[in-house]
């Protein structure tokens, strides 16, 4: 019996292993081409902000890319959408207005406002995609809100409602993307995919 559990804890952290491999080298090629990206339109250099909702939304899916290292240098959970039919382990996407769903696409994080959600400031997000091009006046920004867990909660996922479109994230992931934010002098890139 005891072979028998030890087969099967070995193979559950093979596949593990083989499932965070896979994210990781993902992460990197997108890395890769948003640093292409940046410098062709002047964009920052130094970090970008990548999202990828392939991952249960109960882990960490936010990645703060530190272009200079070439690694991660933070990450956490965020939200999607919860219109169109989204679940907490599905989103749908789409850019329709008042469809509260995540849209795809690259963002040019602009400027800081005052948000009435979790820590009280935004960042206004305009998409630079097909996909994404009504960002701006769907009036999606990147927030905290206080429900938004700081640690990851797998299996279980994020209660859905805590987005209408927007990417949401902790309040203390949003204290260290503002406290970077506000350093930074070249718009930053904030790519959500899937």
């Amino acid at each position: 019996m005891r072979k028998y559990i030890f087969l099967l804890f070995t193979m559950v952290l093979f596949v593990s292993a083989c499932h965070s491999n896979v994210e990781n080298t993902k992460l990197s090629s997108k890395a890769k081409d948003a640093l292409i990206y940046c410098k062709a339109r002047k964009m920052n250099t130094n970090y970008c902000f990548l999202i990828d909702m392939s991952i249960h939304s109960g882990k960490n899916r936010f990645f703060v890319w530190n272009f200079q290292k070439q690694k991660v240098e933070f990450e956490g959970l965020v939200c999607h959408g919860a219109g169109g039919g989204s679940t907490g382990t599905k989103p749908v996407f789409s850019d329709v207005e008042n469809s509260g769903c995540t849209s795809l696409g690259k963002y040019k994080i602009g400027i800081r406002s005052y948000s009435k959600y979790g820590i009280n400031i935004h960042y206004k997000l305009h998409g630079l995609d097909s996909t994404n091009s009504n960002a701006f006046k769907r009036i999606i920004v990147l927030h905290s809100f206080d429900p938004v867990p700081a640690v990851q909660i797998y299996p279980a996922h994020l209660y859905m409602g805590m987005s209408l479109g927007c990417p949401v994230v902790s309040n203390s992931m949003m204290r260290k993307l503002d406290a970077l934010l506000k350093k930074e002098r070249k718009p930053v890139l904030l790519w959500i995919y899937n």
